[in-house]
């Protein structure tokens, strides 16, 4: 960035709130500390901050709450949600209201800094399209007294969604992790492929040969096909199913292949 981008980190633990605060000051950031946040909402009354480092749980205002009211003071500033394992859901529900990422305590300084960093180069994109707007405007305000250039802009390339959710089941695509119930599953590289591959067409049966040929990324006969998929299905349902001999998820076309079911149609 330009300019030294300006950090709020909000916890009220002192030790996570003052290693953040020495971490990125280190990376040449500017960084002020807030220790509730009712403490945080004052502060982004005062001053603009480029980016919002946000314990999720706290007393008082929680960090949804105060994502919330910091949206409508400082809706350009980024926020990062710092989460534990058993918020994960409430962590995935902050970014669907707004939030750009969230971090799992403990979380190594590697993890907590690349998402620093791209939180900060989004807020830089925002204030870049903000200035061109305002050249823009300006453009046609000098268009009859003169002549005038546009700026140039190229257009960005469209994001593929992140999450990928059906039913109950969420899937973060960036972080590969997996939710089912709310409750973190942990899945075999594998058993994720298969389980996302199945879930972005929901309601459509799919062959065994084409699910070995997506998910693993070879050919091979329909016999040798129905032989390995039938033993990542079984694998995954163990994971995923309340009750893996009656699936209610992912379920067999008998003489066809799998499908996962949205719940829309009868099995």
């Amino acid at each position: 960035m330009t300019n030294v981008a300006k950090i709020l980190v909000v916890d009220d633990e002192p030790i996570i709130r003052e290693t953040l605060a020495e971490m990125l000051s280190a990376e040449g950031r500017e960084v002020v500390t807030a220790a509730s946040g009712e403490e945080a909402l004052a502060l982004l009354q005062k001053e603009t901050y480029d980016l919002l480092l946000l314990d999720l749980i706290m007393p008082g205002l929680g960090g949804l709450q105060v994502m919330e009211k910091a949206r409508k003071i400082a809706p350009g500033t980024i926020v990062i949600m710092l989460t534990a394992h058993g918020t994960l859901s409430s962590a995935i529900q902050a970014m669907r209201h707004g939030a750009h990422d969230y971090v799992l305590k403990p979380a190594s300084a590697p993890k907590i800094m690349a998402s620093v960093e791209e939180g900060l180069r989004r807020r830089q994109e925002a204030l870049r399209k903000q200035e061109l707007v305002q050249q823009m405007e300006r453009a046609v305000k000098e268009l009859a007294t003169g002549e005038f250039s546009l700026p140039s802009t190229e257009p960005e390339p469209e994001r593929p969604a992140r999450f990928l959710q059906a039913r109950d089941i969420v899937v973060d695509l960036q972080r590969q992790t997996v939710l089912v119930r709310d409750q973190p599953v942990s899945l075999t590289p594998t058993e994720l492929r298969l389980l996302t591959t199945l879930m972005q067409r929901p309601d459509e049966v799919r062959g065994a040969q084409e699910l070995v040929e997506e998910v693993q990324g070879y050919d091979c006969d329909e016999l040798e096909a129905r032989a390995i998929i039938r033993v990542h299905i079984r694998r995954l349902r163990k994971k995923i199913e309340e009750t893996p001999e009656d699936p209610r998820y992912i379920i067999n076309v008998r003489g066809v292949g799998y499908m996962f079911t949205s719940g829309n149609l009868p099995v």
